[in-house]
């Protein structure tokens, strides 16, 4: 099987790849990125005088704040919701200036974290001054340590960058997550947006088809013996029908179908008229667009499958035909059952998904019973259908 390409040429198994795995590389680069900025603080505590106990404690140091940076506040929740954040900015704190007062400056790329953290934590009226007060802390203490005002500069340009990259990473990964979450959202919706067309499609296609097999193999049964020659006449028919409702089925597998306007006219017309009722049909139309004349095809289809199934039908009358700006079909028969409702007479879901489909098109479909006890059902769409202007002969 070949997989489908996209325009850059990549595979639609490229992209459920990337996509899948996209959160967990997202976190890989900032855990990486975070390393690597612990990573270049210890070497500047291992370029000190401070010992083997020195060199311990840093890298206990470093080794908690990388943990509570990931595994806290790298998490992609509403951190100032939460009641442990205030405790969790406090041990931060706590690990951020405390080791200032052993390893002095080689520290002072450290608190980036914390205002990284206070970013991420806080609502922005509090996170943005807080953001500034820890930068300026880390200038007053590079000052402290007798730096000049080049290291102070510095230190404090330090402390932003490293806040604001600590911060957008963090962002980022959950963005990445939200992004990946709203993706299989979709790919979720598509699929059950398929299995709605899928089941409109079967109830369109093979309930007529079935409902006239049924018809024609009763009609069949009751002329065997007496009329041999017309019973051959609608097996065959029934065999015809029966092909078309394999191809239909196919049709829908494969998400493409289009349906003749002519056709059903005549199909309904004899299926009708086997089944004894007096039919009628008025065809007023010439060009129709594909999407417009399968529409209305489905409709007549639908609507003479509500004839068979919930009428007592002897007279008929179909219309298809165009306006200025609308195709449209028109039935109206007699024989209608007592029911409770015009809806009721759909059989279903039948009209409900009519009214969908011709949704889709700007149509629209209208079931009624008038003061006659006749059923009357009227369907129609716009002939200039979006995205599609080759029209094709019904």
């Amino acid at each position: 099987m070949v997989a489908a390409s996209s325009v850059d040429g990549s595979t639609s198994d490229d992209v459920v790849s990337y996509t899948r795995f996209a959160p967990r590389i997202a976190r890989l680069v900032v855990s990486t990125v975070f390393c690597a900025i612990c990573l270049v603080g210890f070497l500047h505590v291992l370029m000190m005088p401070v010992g083997v106990t020195g060199v311990v404690l840093s890298f206990s140091y470093m080794v908690a704040l990388l943990m509570l940076q990931l595994l806290y506040f790298g998490r992609e929740t509403p951190w100032f919701r939460r009641p442990w954040s205030s405790l969790a900015l406090l041990l931060q704190a706590g690990l951020v200036y405390l080791p200032i007062l052993q390893f002095q400056q080689a520290w002072v790329g450290m608190p980036g974290f914390l205002a990284g953290s206070v970013l991420l934590t806080l609502t922005p009226a509090v996170a943005w001054p807080a953001f500034a007060l820890v930068v300026m802390s880390m200038g007053v203490a590079q000052a402290q340590f007798g730096g000049t005002y080049v290291d102070v500069v510095y230190t404090s340009v330090s402390t932003v960058i490293t806040g604001l990259v600590v911060y957008g990473l963090s962002r980022l990964a959950g963005l990445v997550r939200e992004v990946h979450e709203v993706r299989t959202e979709l790919a979720e919706m598509a699929v059950a947006q398929e299995r709605l067309r899928f089941a409109r499609d079967l109830h369109d296609l093979l309930g007529y088809s079935l409902s006239t097999i049924t018809l024609k193999t009763e009609l069949t049964h009751r002329l065997v013996n007496r009329q041999p020659a017309r019973a051959k006449e609608e097996l065959g028919e029934i065999l015809e029908i029966s092909r078309r409702a394999l191809v239909d089925v196919r049709s829908v597998a494969s998400g493409y179908r289009e349906l003749s306007l002519d056709e059903e006219c005549r199909s309904v017309h004899s299926v009708l008229t086997a089944a004894g009722v007096q039919v009628r049909i008025n065809q007023e139309y010439e060009d129709l667009p594909i999407r417009v004349s399968t529409v209305l095809a489905t409709v007549l289809r639908e609507a003479a499958t509500n004839v068979l199934r919930h009428s007592r039908a002897k007279n008929c009358e179909v219309t298809v035909g165009c306006t200025d700006d609308n195709a449209f079909v028109e039935m109206i028969n007699d024989g209608v059952a007592a029911v409770s409702s015009d809806r009721d007479f759909g059989g279903g879901s039948g009209l409900d998904n009519l009214t969908h489909r011709l949704g889709e098109l700007s149509g629209e479909l209208v079931s009624e019973i008038d003061s006659g006890n006749r059923f009357r059902l009227y369907a129609y769409a716009p002939l200039r259908v979006p995205d599609e202007d080759e029209r094709v002969v019904a």
